[in-house]
C-alpha cells in the first residue's frame, strides 16, 4: 500500500473516531435532556402510612407536574429498608428507578456489618427531610433542663434507664451518642417490637428516659405526663417549636434525627439526577407539602445533591464511630 494511501486511511480512521467520541460524550446529556418519557417509581423499603411512604406520596404528587410523566410508589418492606435499598442498587440506573432512603440505610449496615456502602452503591438526588428525635423523661426526673440532666446522669447514672425500640434503631444510637457525647453510661434497654411497650414503660415510670419520635409522644408532652428536653437534630422541630435542639440546650455538635431522602442508582446520569432534584426541591416549596408534613410530625429540609450527599458521608462516619464504640453492646 502507498505511503500516501495508509496516510489517508488513518486520517479516516481517526475521523470515525472522533466522531464516536463526540457521540459517547454527547449521549448523557440527551438522555438527560429528553428524560423523562415514562413512568417513574419511588420504592420505599416501609409500609403504607410510614414516614417515608407519607413523605414519598405527597413529594411525588408534586413531582409529577414539572416532569409530566406519573409518578407511583411501590412499598418493599423488609430488613429495617435494607430489602428495598439492595432492589434499587440492581435497577437500570436510567432515572426511573428511585429509592426513598432513610438513616436506617446507614445504621443497619453498620450494625449488622454488611458490604452495603450507601454512599458508593446508591446516588444521592436530595434530602427531603427529617423526622424528629425527641429526649423526653417521666415527670419523676429531678430534673429541670438538659444541663440539669446531664449533671445528674454524671453525678449517678444508675438513677436513670433509657429505653429504646431495639438494638441498632435511630433512639437507641441516639441514646448511645448522648452517652458518648456527655460521657457517662446510663443503661439503655432494648425492647423488641417497637417503641410502644418503652413508652408505656417510661409513662409508668419503670424506665426514666428515652428518644422517641416526635410525633408519639406530643401528646403526652401536652399533658405534662412527660417532659421534653430537647430535639436531637441540627433545627427545632415544627411540631414541638418551644423545645429547644441539643446543640442549643448545650451539646453542641450533635444531631441523631431520623433524615429521609431521595436516591438513585449509583450510575445515574448526573443531568437526570439533576432534573429529579429540581423537581423534588420545587415540591418541598409547596406549601400544602411543608404543612401538611409537620402535621405529621416531618420537618422539610431540601438539599441539592452536592449536599446530600455530603450530609451522607458525615452520617455514615458518625455512627461508624458510635458502634465503635459502644463496641457491639446488646
Amino acid at each position: 500500500m502507498r505511503i500516501d494511501t495508509i496516510g489517508r486511511y488513518f486520517k479516516i480512521v481517526m475521523l470515525c473516531a472522533g466522531f464516536a467520541s463526540v457521540f459517547a460524550e454527547s449521549a448523557i446529556p440527551a438522555a438527560a435532556q429528553h428524560y423523562p418519557t415514562q413512568t417513574i417509581r419511588i420504592v420505599v423499603g416501609f409500609g403504607p402510612g410510614s414516614a417515608a411512604d407519607v413523605l414519598a406520596r405527597l413529594v411525588g404528587k408534586q413531582m409529577e407536574a414539572e416532569l409530566g410523566q406519573p409518578i407511583v410508589i411501590e412499598n418493599r418492606p423488609g430488613n429495617s429498608s435494607m430489602t428495598a435499598a439492595e432492589f434499587v442498587t440492581r435497577a437500570p440506573a436510567d432515572g426511573y428507578t428511585l429509592f426513598m432512603g432513610t438513616v436506617a440505610n446507614t445504621l443497619n449496615p453498620i450494625e449488622m456489618h454488611t458490604t452495603f456502602n450507601l454512599d458508593q452503591e446508591l446516588a444521592p438526588v436530595a434530602l427531603l427531610g427529617v423526622v424528629p428525635n425527641v429526649l423526653v423523661a417521666n415527670p419523676s426526673v429531678p430534673a429541670n433542663d438538659l444541663k440539669e440532666l446531664v449533671a445528674l446522669a454524671k453525678s449517678n447514672p444508675a438513677s436513670l434507664t433509657f429505653g429504646s425500640s431495639g438494638v441498632g434503631t435511630a433512639g437507641h444510637m441516639a441514646a448511645e451518642l448522648f452517652n458518648q457525647t456527655i460521657g457517662t453510661n446510663v443503661v439503655i434497654v432494648p425492647y423488641q417490637g417497637g417503641s410502644g411497650q418503652a413508652i408505656t414503660d417510661l409513662l409508668a415510670g419503670r424506665i426514666n428516659l428515652m428518644f422517641s419520635v416526635a410525633v408519639t409522644v406530643v401528646p403526652y408532652v401536652a399533658s405534662g405526663q412527660l417532659k421534653a428536653f430537647a430535639v436531637a437534630q441540627q433545627r427545632r422541630a415544627a411540631i414541638l417549636p418551644n423545645v429547644p435542639t441539643l446543640r442549643e440546650a448545650g451539646m453542641p455538635g450533635y444531631d441523631a434525627g431520623i433524615w429521609i431522602g431521595l436516591l438513585a442508582p449509583a450510575a445515574t446520569p448526573a443531568g437526570i439526577v439533576d432534573k429529579v432534584a429540581a423537581a423534588a426541591d420545587d415540591a418541598l416549596k409547596v406549601e400544602q407539602v411543608k404543612t401538611t408534613l409537620n402535621k405529621q410530625g416531618t420537618d422539610v429540609i431540601g438539599s441539592t445533591p452536592k449536599e446530600f450527599g455530603e450530609f451522607i458521608n458525615a452520617d455514615i462516619k458518625k455512627w461508624k464511630a458510635a458502634f465503635a464504640t459502644a463496641g457491639g453492646k446488646k
